[in-house]
């Protein structure tokens, strides 16, 4: 196979962008819709929550086959059928005549989500390499993070003036968009002799993943004590275990357990974690302090962690490169920390959490912290696999970062107890702070540069 040229590896990486933006948008501008959802089609809090979470439980139940899938059928492929089904499924919730349409829709969505994250890096792998891969995934993490900027203020604005159903419409321009540009990408690689779906281990992989989240989602409604609860945790994480079990016996396994062989690819993922953990929670946390306890509008509140985002996007590209260049562990070390260390300036907000003086400094170190930290991670991560596996590797670190934010969320009211208070508030700030520190902490000891490994060789 040639080359590509820096025309086509351009183009390429603006597919990437575009396949990727859906379902980063969905992900955020979905929320500010919420209230005027439950005004027409009723269903109250639990519904609300469910709006939200059915996407979020089926995307990360499902992206570890979407990574399989990717690497088995070809990346292209998988994009189309990822984009189509993305955009039936945003129809569905546009048109939905009842709350009970919209949740299911919103599941399916979230299958057709999975499919687009995971193939849309791959193919970027499949293009890029060396340093040139590593400020390529910085480009793709600042112009993705733009659905984190856009979302929000897109979705008010949708909502306000016109209906909260074009919050759901609206992907279908960029999804034709990208569609017809998919078909100029260059041909798949020809599939490898014995490649095949695992159908087993993805049952499995899609039950274990699934019913324990499933469950850490509805314990804050019906206690651990519940059937509701427990019976989906218990057989969730038998199916887990089985799953590991049938990985690590299977001809072609879906999830190839000797990719944790990779030290920066297990260490990497570990350090995910913590980090998207702390990043879920603690943003979560201050969208519901500002406007609960600090009297901020949904709009205001929706506003506050722009500059969070604007950073993001400003430098991913630049850290990236640098990170090709030096190496991932410096970056992927201090970026958590810094980010810890905007979690702690939270303890200076008090109950009127002053904009200028309190909140922005906070979020402004934080956002600096993650733009230091996200395009380092993701290089380390995938640059620890050989690019045939680029697609499963991706679909695993996605996988570990939206589990984590799911868990980080179902578990805050065990940190701020019945009702958030300026207390609540102070001790998720501590334990997010935490929580990015451990992520730190883990690069550092664990994560290897380029070349310290072929020196170690």
């Amino acid at each position: 196979m040639s080359t590509p040229t820096a025309a086509q590896r351009r183009f390429v990486l603006v597919v990437a962008i575009l396949a990727s933006f859906v379902s980063f948008l969905d992900g955020t501008v979905v929320n500010v819709a919420l209230p005027a959802i439950d005004r027409e089609l009723g269903g109250g809090l639990a519904a609300q929550q469910w709006v939200v979470d059915a996407y979020l439980l089926t995307l990360g139940a499902v992206i570890l086959l979407a990574g399989s899938l990717s690497d088995v059928f070809g990346r292209r492929k998988v994009l189309a059928a990822g984009l189509i089904g993305f955009g039936v499924t945003s129809v569905v919730c546009a048109l939905a005549p009842t709350i009970e349409v919209l949740i299911v829709a919103r599941g399916l969505q979230g299958i057709a989500g999975a499919l687009l994250v995971p193939s849309s890096l791959a193919i970027i792998i499949a293009t890029f390499e060396g340093p040139a891969e590593s400020r390529a995934i910085g480009t793709w993490t600042a112009w993705t993070s733009t659905a984190n900027l856009a979302g929000p203020v897109l979705g008010g604005v949708l909502v306000d003036l016109l209906s909260w159903r074009l919050v759901f419409a609206i992907n279908i321009l960029p999804i034709a968009l990208t569609l017809i540009l998919l078909h100029r990408l260059p041909a798949d690689r020809p599939r490898e002799a014995g490649s095949r779906v695992d159908v087993t281990g993805a049952v499995l992989g899609v039950v274990g993943l699934g019913l324990p989240v499933f469950a850490l989602i509805e314990q804050s409604r019906f206690g651990w004590g519940s059937p509701v609860v427990w019976l989906p945790l218990v057989v969730g994480l038998a199916a887990f275990a089985a799953f590991l079990v049938w990985e690590s016996r299977a001809k072609a396994p879906m999830l190839p357990l000797d990719l944790f062989r990779a030290r920066n690819f297990s260490a990497g993922n570990l350090a995910t974690f913590f980090i998207y953990g702390a990043l879920s929670l603690g943003f979560f946390v201050v969208a519901v302090f500002l406007q609960q306890v600090a009297g901020y509008s949904a709009t205001f509140a929706g506003l506050a962690a722009i500059p969070s985002t604007v950073l993001l996007i400003a430098l991913s590209t630049l850290f990236g490169t640098l990170s090709g260049r030096l190496g991932p562990r410096l970056f992927m070390t201090v970026g958590p920390l810094i980010a810890g260390v905007g979690y702690l300036l939270m303890l200076r907000v008090d109950a009127s959490a002053d904009y200028l003086t309190q909140v922005l400094p906070a979020i402004a170190v934080t956002g600096l912290g993650m733009a230091i930290t996200v395009a380092p991670l993701t290089s380390a991560i995938l640059g620890a696999v050989h690019s045939g596996r680029s697609g499963i590797a991706s679909a695993v670190n996605n996988a570990v970062s939206r589990v984590a934010g799911l868990i980080a969320i179902a578990l805050t009211s065990l940190i701020v107890g019945s009702q958030l208070d300026l207390d609540g508030f102070h001790r998720v700030a501590i334990v997010t702070a935490a929580l990015f520190a451990a992520g730190g902490v883990i690069s550092l000891v664990g994560i290897r540069n380029p070349r310290s490994q072929a020196a170690a060789s």
